[in-house]
């Protein structure tokens, strides 16, 4: 299904490389971010756009592959829509967050950079920009600025102070003359925009207050590479301990800064926290290069309405219109709009700067809104696919079945040591894992507690919600769980392609020295000892399949297809963070020819060409937690791994992991209707759902006539059979009167829709008075006895109110649950009022 977007209107989308799921509460005064503010085009204010580019490092190495494929390159088309429309979104300044390339060394990549940052000064558009970690020779976080060979620093060479000096807005640079400053003016208001380098040493932090003191009036806006990273929820801020290193050492005792960027840590995320002079700082993460294309475009529109004292924040991609409308995905949305990808920071300006100045300026109110603005010029005449979206799994049960799964493998319900007696369940079949003893290998070191079932950190789209964690692991030390020697995936022909599912991590504490080369998905074997596999360098005695982490902190995939004398296959993913949950898919399509890695639903830009299937040693096991190389494991995987499945044939994203299970197929098949019998004892509900969830019933509206009363009783639940039916029979509280109950089916705390049935049972025939029976004649009705004043009240409001519970029928659920509510709170306002 495709969905035309117009003008104005909202995409509904989501990044696959961050899932969203609403913005979660931070460690230091956070709050949400709330939806961006509706604004028209008579809502006119003065504003200014502040454009934000985020790590450009892919674009940068893959030209070749970008140019190949699409036939540009996503940081041009950045740029050059932003020069393109300086002027109608009234961009004043465009900045730079860092890892400008990938590979510091490699001079073509900084000729794309040069290329793409050259369109801005062409047009006359300033920006700030900064050196990430890529941008240096050395990384390593125990360095700083100061430590750096400056004079073999390629960023210098290629971004150096003079080139910085060219820009209208540039104020200075450090004495490594890795950071800088800028003051740009917009709509008759200075920013000050702080740009600092890679982890900046205490010198440079001195530089940068110097720069604020010799400022004092100007607010500051702070960018850097590293500061903000997200939970693995991938929605939740969590910050970092050099993040907290500038907050302690240059942000929370300078008012003028309140809001800083960063990029570095994948995904995107908002955190606010008080300052010194108890000022909101908000502190923002925009980095998309895991996503297709190496950051599929994305880009920071960062509106400043200074009338009506908001910022509204907007990523959008320029670079997914101008691709051809026949190849876009379900990934491919111009605009991303959770609630840490767009999102508005309610700002009153002048109070939020009174600590430091009382001249704050707005300009003209004379700008209509420069956020639809934006949208206009994306979605202008824009044709794209729905976008795929997902929840968080109700219980262990929501996740999508997909016929001819092979083997899924889960660790809910094991906490605790792996140990000889544990036994991890192959939940399609009999290809249940077991640890292998420590001793039983030639593992250095390695005992039962190495490895632990854990379940208070998980990836939060498995619906398994358990983890098996390796610790102490390297090169010699190693645990591993393994399939039997008989299980039948062991020699399982995979000639109609394959899906290889799992959700994995690296330990914080990762280490190149000790844990490069690891692996943490293998089928074990020696591809050398395969007829037709051609000799090898690196790899040639090592298991035929084998997925991994690169010394660079890479995803590496390799495997020899069932043709085997095309050698080994390989898929590269770009730098993966530690400590982070990531889900994998390995899709192998014979029809393409191609295996496809996808790192949190995006597709990554080096896959694997001309290959069908899988090579593999008869009877050999798989093995999770290590490799298989000369006959014997090794490289232990250092951190966890989540469920694990691998399916006969290729999938799509609505079949993964990540997706939750159908829920809106429940059906009423038998249902009491109309008027039932007096005396009726029992009813029976019975129909079709998903096999395995929960349905429940619940009883909303009992009673009849001006008795009628409104209830919510607990009702009953069934479970749906393997083969898809269920039923309910209700014996009891079946009084007479109208009955109105709801039908939902559930896995855990995720539901459906209701199916509402609205039925009635007759009332009893009135007994025949005895003719020898007296009664005392009465002029009108008997007053209530004074126990009984309260209900005949509630008579009388009903009445009054004319409820009708089989009207309810056609509310939806949210209507029927309020209209309840609101009868009820009707009777406890008549109640007060007479008493």
């Amino acid at each position: 299904m495709h969905s035309r977007f117009r003008s104005r209107t909202r995409v509904r989308g989501i990044l696959a490389s961050c899932l969203t799921l609403g913005l979660a509460a931070g460690t230091i005064a956070t709050t949400a971010a709330p939806a961006v503010a509706e604004t028209t085009d008579d809502d006119l204010g003065s504003r200014f756009t502040l454009a934000v580019l985020p790590d450009t490092q892919f674009y940068s190495r893959y030209d070749d592959a970008l140019q190949s494929q699409w036939g540009a390159n996503p940081f041009d088309v950045q740029t050059q829509w932003l020069a393109e429309h300086r002027h109608t979104l009234n961009i004043p300044f465009v900045t730079h967050l860092g890892d400008v390339v990938d590979r510091a060394g490699v001079q073509s990549e900084w000729m794309v950079a040069d290329g793409a940052m050259e369109t801005l000064e062409d047009a006359g558009l300033p920006y700030s920009i900064l050196a990430g970690n890529h941008d240096v020779n050395n990384s390593d976080d125990s360095l700083d600025d100061t430590d750096y060979d400056l004079g073999a620093e390629p960023y210098l060479t290629w971004f150096g102070p003079e080139r910085a000096a060219d820009q209208a807005t540039f104020g200075g640079r450090d004495d490594t003359g890795m950071s800088e400053f800028h003051v740009f003016e917009a709509e008759g208001q200075q920013f000050l925009v702080l740009a600092l380098s890679w982890r900046i040493s205490t010198q440079t932090q001195q530089w940068a207050q110097d720069v604020m003191d010799a400022h004092p009036t100007l607010p500051v806006i702070l960018t850097t590479h590293s500061l903000l990273a997200v939970e693995s929820d991938q929605v939740s801020p969590l910050e970092t301990e050099y993040g907290l290193e500038l907050w302690e050492n240059l942000i929370r005792s300078n008012d003028q800064i309140f809001l800083t960027m960063n990029g570095h840590s994948h995904g995107a995320t908002v955190l606010e926290k008080t300052n010194d002079a108890g000022h909101a700082v908000t502190q923002i993460l925009i980095d998309y290069q895991m996503a297709a294309d190496g950051g599929n475009g994305y880009l920071g529109l960062y509106e400043f309405d200074l009338t009506n004292n908001r910022i509204n924040v907007q990523t959008a991609s320029p670079w997914i219109v101008s691709k051809p409308a026949d190849r876009l995905q379900a990934y491919d949305q111009p605009l991303l709009e959770s609630g840490t990808q767009q999102f508005t920071i309610e700002i009153d300006f002048a109070e939020r700067f009174s600590g430091f100045t009382d001249s704050f300026t707005a300009g003209s109110a004379d700008e209509p809104s420069l956020s639809a603005a934006a949208r206009d010029i994306l979605l202008d005449g824009f044709e794209g696919p729905d976008p795929i979206t997902t929840a968080l799994p109700g219980d262990e049960r929501d996740f999508v079945a997909v016929e001819g799964t092979l083997a899924h493998w889960r660790f809910n319900g094991a906490e605790g040591i792996a140990d000889a007696d544990a036994v991890f369940e192959d939940i399609a079949g009999d290809n249940d894992l077991r640890r292998v003893d420590p001793a039983a290998t030639s593992a250095e070191g390695a005992i039962w507690e190495d490895v632990t079932i854990q379940s208070d950190d998980v990836h939060g789209f498995s619906s398994d919600g358990a983890a098996a964690c390796f610790d102490a692991s390297s090169g010699a030390r190693y645990s591993y769980l393994s399939t039997a020697q008989d299980a039948p995936l062991n020699d399982v022909v995979l000639s109609d392609g394959y899906t290889i599912e799992t959700f994995v991590k690296m330990d914080a504490d990762w280490d190149a020295a000790d844990n490069q080369w690891s692996k943490f998905l293998t089928r074990t074997g020696n591809r050398s000892t395969i007829d037709g596999v051609p000799w090898s360098r690196w790899d040639y005695t090592a298991s035929p399949t084998a997925l991994g982490i690169s010394n660079l902190r890479e995803f590496q995939y390799t495997s020899i297809p069932a043709e085997t004398t095309k050698g080994d296959k390989t898929n590269w993913s770009g730098e993966i963070m530690v400590d982070t949950w990531t889900h994998i898919a390995l899709v192998n399509d014979p029809e393409a020819m191609t295996t496809t890695l996808y790192v949190d639903g995006a597709p990554v830009l080096r896959n694997a060409v001309d290959t069908v299937g899988m090579a593999f040693n008869e009877g050999m096991p798989w093995i999770l937690g290590a490799d298989w190389v000369d006959d014997a494991a090794r490289n232990g995987w250092h951190g966890c791994i989540g469920e694990t499945r691998i399916i006969d044939h290729p999938t799509t994203p609505e079949q993964w992991l990540t997706q939750r299970a159908d829920l809106s197929d429940l059906q009423l098949g038998t249902a009491p209707e109309g008027e039932l019998p007096a005396g009726t004892e029992t009813a029976t509900f019975r129909g079709t759902g998903l096999a395995g969830a929960d349905v429940h019933l619940t009883s909303l509206i009992t009673g009849s006539g001006m008795a009628r009363t409104a209830v919510d009783l607990a009702g009953a639940s069934t479970v749906v059979n393997a083969d898809g039916t269920w039923e309910i029979v209700v014996d009891s509280g079946l009084d007479a009167g109208t009955h109105t109950v709801s039908l939902t089916q559930a896995l855990g705390s995720r539901q459906s829709e209701p199916v509402i049935v609205t039925f009635s049972i007759a009332e009893a025939a009135a007994p025949t008075p005895d003719p020898t029976d007296s009664a005392e004649p009465t002029s009108g009705p008997e007053a209530p006895a004074e126990g009984d004043a309260a209900g005949a009240g509630d008579a009388q409001d009903l009445a009054v109110t004319g409820f009708d519970a089989t009207g309810l029928v056609a509310l939806g659920a949210a209507a029927l649950v309020a209209a309840v509510a609101g009868f009820a709170l009707l009777i406890a306002r008549r109640r007060a009022a007479r008493a």
